[in-house]
């Protein structure tokens, strides 16, 4: 069966727009997080998040499609330039195609126009609504750029919905349905009406005082994640076609699994079933042990029970001799559908520079774990091969393993 490699990388995160900005500020233990300030947060109980900072859509898209996108369209359509000039690929319109990610699509835009609609005398809702909220549309807009006419996909598998695009765009490959397949995560959910439902969870951290410390993965104070946004995208090939082209080559990858857990509609099982299934599927499916893994770049969110529940999952498929484990999460903060990809990106850079992005905000980690989670500084080490997670809503769970290309 054909291998699938990496041949372009985009990113646009709350510590960096571009891949080696993103990078470069992950190893530097730089924090994104900060007040709010694209909306009034000052009747919220949670009024911090990892935003994206200084991102001109003028700048950055054509005028039109900055009119008729919201915005994790926008950082979707931003992530995919940069994978695509990374690429140096000559689209074949037929042979190339593209799967989305997204948890939330146009939350944003909904609940604003709504809040618009409801105090306006002339009750009119603009023509592009429609095509703003709609997650498919994020793909459509990219495709409809470069001319890309080959499978298009969207799926929507809450915080998972990254790493699934990257399942959903390698089956594709290995199906022969196309011979490249750009993959795409993005998320902007920063509106009241969100952050409202998970702050009733207490899902979300209320350390409003101290934002950049206020993601702490794996960390005995942590009080809950802070939602982040964004966009990654990867460009994946067959092998053959690839070297054909004479493509650089940044990494390979290896495997994904998907399971889910069939236990409850937001909270993990509490023994890991189904992070546990889906790590022992990809590892099958990579034809690779558990030993073989050097690096973890974990879901680790900071809230008290997903945290807890992914370490008893390592600690169970692992066992005694745990590889690195870092939450890039502590940064960023959670940035859903985005984070899905632009993590699996940290995974290739580290197999790249051999470099392990540090889990910022760590003091006290969870103990008894003989996990290295990397705490606040970056660690040097020889990464051969990587695995990212990602668990989400409904029980998804999905892991990637990437490795050096050979």
């Amino acid at each position: 069966m054909e291998r699938i490699v990496i041949t372009g990388m985009g990113a646009v995160t709350p510590i960096g727009i571009g891949v080696d900005n993103y990078w470069n500020n992950l190893i530097a233990g730089k924090s994104g997080i900060e007040k709010i300030k694209s909306f009034d947060v000052s009747e919220l109980a949670v009024q911090i998040a990892g935003e994206v900072k200084d991102f001109n859509p003028s700048e950055l898209l054509p005028k039109d499609v900055v009119r008729k996108t919201d915005a994790f369209m926008q950082y979707a359509y931003v992530a995919a330039e940069e994978a695509l000039n990374q690429s140096k690929l000559d689209i074949v319109p037929e042979r190339t195609g593209i799967v989305m990610g997204t948890a939330m699509s146009g939350i944003s835009t909904i609940a604003f126009t709504q809040e618009a609609l409801t105090g306006a005398s002339h009750k009119k809702v603009g023509p592009r609504f429609i095509p703003k909220i709609l997650g498919n549309i994020a793909a459509a807009n990219i495709a409809i750029a470069h001319n890309i006419q080959g499978p298009s996909y969207t799926v929507s598998t809450a915080c998972s919905s990254g790493g699934d695009a990257i399942n959903q765009a390698a089956m594709l490959l290995k199906a022969n349905k196309a011979d490249v397949m750009l993959a795409v995560g993005a998320e902007s959910a920063h509106c009241p009406i969100f952050i409202y439902s998970l702050a009733n969870a207490k899902a979300l951290s209320r350390s409003n005082d101290i934002p950049a410390k206020a993601s702490r993965p794996f960390d005995e104070s942590r009080d809950g994640f802070v939602i982040g946004e964004g966009g990654g995208a990867l460009i994946l090939e067959t092998e053959s076609h690839a070297k054909a082209r004479g493509a650089k080559i940044y990494g390979e990858l290896l495997a994904c699994g998907n399971t889910c857990d069939a236990y409850h509609v937001t909270a993990p099982h509490p023994e890991g079933r189904g992070a546990i299934a889906c790590m022992k599927q990809a590892l099958a499916e990579a034809g690779l042990t558990p030993e073989d893994i050097d690096y973890i770049n974990a879901h680790g969110t900071s809230t008290p029970k997903g945290d807890e529940v992914e370490v008893y999952s390592v600690k169970e498929l692992f066992g005694d001799n745990p590889p690195l484990v870092s939450s890039t999460k502590g940064a960023t903060g959670h940035m859903m559908g985005a984070g899905g990809i632009t993590e699996v990106i940290a995974c290739i850079k580290s197999v790249e520079t051999g470099i392990v992005p540090p889990t910022i905000n760590l003091v006290n980690p969870i103990p008894d774990t003989g996990i290295d989670f990397v705490p606040n500084e970056a660690k040097s080490a020889d990464i051969k091969y990587a695995m990212s997670n990602a668990f989400g809503f409904g029980g998804q769970n999905s892991s990637v393993i990437v490795g050096k290309y050979k």
